[in-house]
C-alpha cells in the first residue's frame, strides 16, 4: 500500500503534538515549541539515535536553534531521565567528578536509561571534555 507523504507527516505531527501536551503537564518547565518539518525531522532522529544501544549525539547549530529543546522531548518520548549539570561560579572539578559518579550509578548500577545533556557553555574545564570521552 501507498502511504501519502503528506497524511504521514499529519499524524507524526498529532503525535508530537500530543507529546508535548504531555510533555509541558508533567514537568514544571513548559516548552512553547512550533512544530514543523524540519522539527519533525531532528526529533526523529535524535529519538534514534537514543534508542540505539549506547546512542550519542553531538548537536551542533546557533543559539535559540531548540537543540536543548528537542533533547528533552526526544527523552521524553523514549522514556529517558535527562542528566545536565548545574554549573555554579563555585562549580570545580570535586562536584563534576560527584555529578559523573551519580550518573553512572544512575545509568550503569541501576540500568536507568539516561540522557547526559551537556552545553558548550557548561564545560568549564577542558578536563570535562576528556572525563566525558574516557566514559
Amino acid at each position: 500500500a501507498v502511504v501519502s507523504t503528506q497524511s504521514t507527516g499529519d499524524s507524526l505531527t498529532e503525535v508530537i503534538e500530543t507529546c508535548l501536551v504531555e510533555y509541558n503537564n508533567t514537568h514544571k518547565t513548559p516548552m512553547n515549541l512550533v512544530i514543523f518539518r524540519y522539527f519533525l525531522e531532528h526529533l526523529s532522529r535524535i529519538c534514534r539515535c537514543l534508542k540505539v544501544f549506547g546512542g550519542n549525539a553531538l548537536l551542533v547549530g546557533v543559539g535559540g536553534s531548540g537543540r536543548q529543546s528537542l533533547t528533552r522531548l526526544s527523552a521524553y518520548m523514549c522514556n529517558y531521565k535527562i542528566f545536565q549539570p548545574e554549573i555554579s561560579k563555585s562549580y570545580g572539578m570535586a562536584e563534576w567528578k560527584d555529578d559523573i559518579k551519580s550518573l553512572l550509578i544512575s545509568a550503569g548500577v541501576k540500568g536507568q536509561p539516561t540522557v547526559f545533556l551537556l552545553t558548550d557553555a557548561q564545560i568549564k574545564m577542558e578536563s570535562f571534555l576528556q572525563d566525558i570521552d574516557n566514559l
